[in-house]
Parts: structure tokens; sequence; C-alpha cells
């Protein structure tokens, strides 16, 4: 018996006969099948595409790792969304954070969390360096660890590490500037590094940086040493503890090669301004650094900074790098400023400045702070985010490593410890700890942006 025969859609069979005729080009009979078919199957092509469509959409705002999939995730192929307004929602909720530009991060108080905070555990990060272990090192209370800034007029989001790599993904994010940019550094490899497996994070070195790399999400994150940003005569990374400080404020090139092409940059310099309220600057005809000028501090530091958002401007799309700086990290070594007349510079203190309404004097050079300010907020080309970290540090008295922390190399020694006059550290900070909450200002504007 012969198989019954498939039923040929109305008009398609007249092509065939006239095609078997001779009567008409094969080229015609193609096209006109394909417009049969187009019309006889339209709704399942649209239903098809459509559901292409929201599944590429769907995976290219949410992508994760499949290697290593959230433990709520799904897979791709369930993900459904009925419509646009679904997959803006979902984009909202997953990539973005709701704080306000106009919110003034810097206006607020310290409140007391044990519950939110420390972000990580000491002994959970094993990239800490002993300069900022400060449990590690012998300090007995954690106190410091457990204050959360709460901003005046808005919130700090909670630190979400998934959705920050989930934004870091094939990127490099870099801090350029001296060890109180690098104690940043470290908090934030800490506040990110519990979200990937082990054997997929580690650090590397290649000249004047020190790179983590979170393999999962072919992402960098890195420090580059530059004490001044230009180039100086303390430019080592190892080796940099020199009692003349010299600079070459309009050389800049040397260490801005490596910044070319980074997606974030985060710039600091201060700390290693205020040895001498002078600066030496090495002379344009120079043939080493033994020729030098010296002049006023602000000055120099006026000229560096021009330098600096000269290459900015002229090297940076803003199209692809976001920019910020970072504002003055205070040093503690006058505790009547805050009314210990017996402290020892930090010596001791085990909690922030509560409920003190005149500003401390801690000899911060606010000239310097007001050029950083005012040099950043009229660079209109690129423009760079001027992140003010200074008055929420100054409360933080606390959080100071002290004589729970390394010199030299070596960490202190009992007799060392006993001599906080001289030991005491009151420039870095312990971690987990108040650099903990500069990154958080520094989430919160990278992620309320597209």
């Amino acid at each position: 018996m012969n198989p019954p025969r498939r039923k040929i859609p109305f008009g398609l069979a007249d092509l065939l006969a006239a095609k078997q005729a001779g009567k008409l080009p094969i080229v015609a009979v193609v096209l006109c099948a394909f417009l049969f078919a187009v019309i006889i199957y339209s709704e399942d092509i649209k239903s098809l595409a459509e559901l292409s469509f929201v599944r590429l959409k769907s995976n290219d705002l949410f992508s994760r790792d499949l290697s290593n999939p959230s433990p709520n995730s799904t897979n791709s192929s369930q993900v459904e969304l009925s419509n646009e307004e679904e997959i803006e929602k979902r984009k909202k909720d997953v990539m973005f954070v709701d704080v306000p530009a106009s919110c003034d991060l810097s206006q607020g108080a310290w409140v007391f969390d044990n519950v939110s905070n420390p972000l990580y555990r000491e002994r959970e990060c094993e990239f800490l360096t002993s300069q900022v272990t400060c449990q590690k090192n012998g300090r007995a209370d954690d106190m410091y660890q457990k204050w959360r800034w709460q901003p005046k007029d808005c919130a700090l989001p909670k630190f979400d590490a998934r959705l920050f790599l989930e934004r870091l993904r094939g990127k490099r994010f870099m801090f350029v500037g001296d060890s109180l940019n690098r104690n940043q550094w470290e908090s934030m490899v800490c506040m990110l590094q519990s979200e990937l497996s082990r054997r997929k994070k580690r650090i590397t070195k290649e000249g004047n940086r020190v790179i983590f790399h979170a393999e999962e999400y072919r992402a960098t994150l890195e420090f580059y040493w530059a004490p001044f940003l230009v180039e100086s005569n303390s430019d080592d990374p190892e080796i940099h503890t020199i009692l003349h400080r010299i600079i070459k404020p309009e050389s800049i090139t040397g260490h801005a090669v490596h910044w070319k092409g980074v997606d974030f940059l985060v710039f600091n310099t201060y700390i290693w301004w205020m040895n001498t309220a002078k600066m030496r600057v090495r002379r344009p005809t120079a043939k080493d650094w033994s020729e030098y000028d010296e002049i006023i501090r602000i000055e120099a530091y006026e000229r560096v900074l021009r330098t600096w958002s000269n290459w900015i401007g002229e090297n940076v799309d803003p199209m692809k790098t976001s920019v910020f700086f970072m504002s003055i990290s205070p040093l503690h070594i006058n505790p009547e400023a805050w009314g210990n007349h017996e402290g020892i510079k930090c010596a001791k203190e085990t909690l922030p400045v509560l409920d003190y309404k005149d500003p401390l004097e801690l000899w911060t050079d606010k000239r310097m702070f007001n050029l950083a300010a005012n040099v950043t907020r009229s660079m209109s080309g690129v423009p760079v985010t001027f992140i003010d970290i200074t008055k929420v540090s100054e409360y933080r008295k606390d959080a100071h490593t002290s004589v729970y922390t390394i010199r030299q190399g070596k960490l202190l020694t009992p007799e060392q410890k006993a001599d906080p006059a001289k030991y005491a550290d009151c420039i870095h900070w312990c971690l987990p700890g108040l650099p903990d909450t500069w990154n958080l200002f520094l989430y919160s504007r990278i992620l309320s942006k597209p």
C-alpha cells in the first residue's frame, strides 16, 4: 500500500506544476515556498524568537559564573521572563543600589552594630598582611570592628560581594597611591575573597603592582605604589624609607603607563607629604636626586595635582574608566583634641569619638583637602568622584593599628609596645575596620551608576 500523500498547501501545488512544465524559474519556486512556510508557521516562529530574545536578555543582564552558581540560581533554560517590565525590575534589583548622588555620605554618625559587623573575619582572610592584623598581633579588644557608619540623609547599602564581583567581571580595579591606599586595597580584597573558590584566587607582584586575581570573574584588584602620584626618590615598593623625600612634580608617565586601560582607578596622596613644611623638588635639568629646590608644600601639591589631572584628561576614556580620588585619612597623635589629656597618641583608645559637636583639631592640612576637592570637581572632561573619608575617619581614634603592628618588617617587641609615644602607629588602620567603610562608599558610588 502506498503511503498517504502529504497535503500540499493551496497554491504551492500549482507552483510545482508550473516548475515541472518549465514555466517558472527554480529561484521563484524556492522564494514562494519560503513565504508559504512563514505564513503557515508564523506563530511558532514568533514564539521561538520571543523565547530566545527573553533568554538572551536575561543571560545578558544576570550572567552568573556557571562553574560556581549561586545557591538560589536556576538553569538559564528555565528562566522565562514575562515582559520587559519584569526584566527592568530584576535588572534594578540585581545590578544597582539606591544611593542618590545628592546624599553626602560624609555626614552622619557611628552606630554600634555587632550584628552586621565586621564584614569579614581577620582569621578568615589569608591575604591580610601583618601590618593590619591587630588581633593576631595581640590586641585584646575587638570593639573597633563593630561600628557602622550611618549617613544623615540616606543609608549605606549592605555589601554584596557577588554583586560587586559581577560589576568587576572581566575588568581591572586599581588603587594608586601610598600605604593607606594599600590599607584600603587589603580591605577590599578581604571583602570580596570569601565569594571565590580557594583555587581561583591568588596574589602576584609585578614591579610597583600587587595584583589580586579573581579568576572566576576574570577580574583583578590591584594596588600600585606611587606615594606622590608623580615620580619620586621613594618609588621603590619595598625600599622607600627615605629621610629626604624628593619629587618630580611634572613627571608622571613612568607610573601612569601602568594605569592606562584600567576600568576603575582610585587615587590618593597625602601622608607622605607631611614630614616637612616644605617639599623638595628636583630641578628639571638635574642629573640625579642631589639637585633640588625647596618650595612650600601646598605649592608642590598643586603642581602635582595639575600634572595628574592633565594626564587623566588626556589619557582616560570616560566611557570605559571610572575615576575616584580619596580624601585625607587623618592621624590621631593629639589626644587632647578629643579630650583625653592623659592619653598617649592613639594608644589604648577603644571607642570612637561620640557626641562631639566641635571639629577635631588633628593637625590635618585642610588646604590640601580643599585643593584636591576643587581640582577633582572641576574636571569636566573626565568626571572624577571625590570620596570624602576625612570627616568619617576623624572620629575613629580607636581604629588604628597602634602598637599591634610591625615596624621595619618585624612585629613590635614587648618593650616597644610598652613605649607607645615612640612606637604607636596612629596612621594605618586595623582590619577588619575603618577602611571597610571607605570601600562601602566606593561600592555605593559605583553600583548606583549604570
